[in-house]
């Protein structure tokens, strides 16, 4: 039974920094595409950022300088550092895991359906 558990949202002042951690267990692909997704109210799910089983990293224009994703293959953990928050930053977070490192390519990352797990998500909320 594949699992992935966010946490690490909550409340922050524009400016402000968070880490969602998601740990995973049950998932056994040795190659690999993890993202992380969000959505805030009344809008889609978007892509933010991902990771292959290589460590290769996939960031969304809105976020890149902004948000490190990393993995700890050890603890299997995956991470989303945040840093400089915005307002429009707000929404529940999501982890997901691609089973193979293809869908890491491209714009391929981008896209929910290529996912076939999904975590329930932390919501992370930036105040002005």
């Amino acid at each position: 039974q594949v699992q992935l558990v966010e946490s690490g949202g909550g409340s922050e002042q524009s400016g402000g920094s968070l880490r969602l951690s998601c740990a995973a267990s049950g998932y056994t692909y040795l190659r690999y595409c993890m993202g992380w997704f969000r959505q805030a109210p009344g809008k889609e799910r978007e892509g933010v950022a991902a990771i292959d089983s290589d460590g290769r990293t996939r960031y969304a224009d809105s976020v890149k300088g902004r948000f490190t994703i990393s993995q700890d293959n050890a603890k299997n953990t995956l991470y989303l550092g945040m840093n400089s928050l915005k307002p429009e930053d707000t929404a529940m977070y999501y982890c997901a895991a691609a089973p193979g490192d293809d869908y890491c390519s491209g714009s391929w990352w981008t896209y929910a359906g290529v996912y076939n797990y999904w975590g329930r998500g932390t919501q992370v909320t930036v105040s002005s």
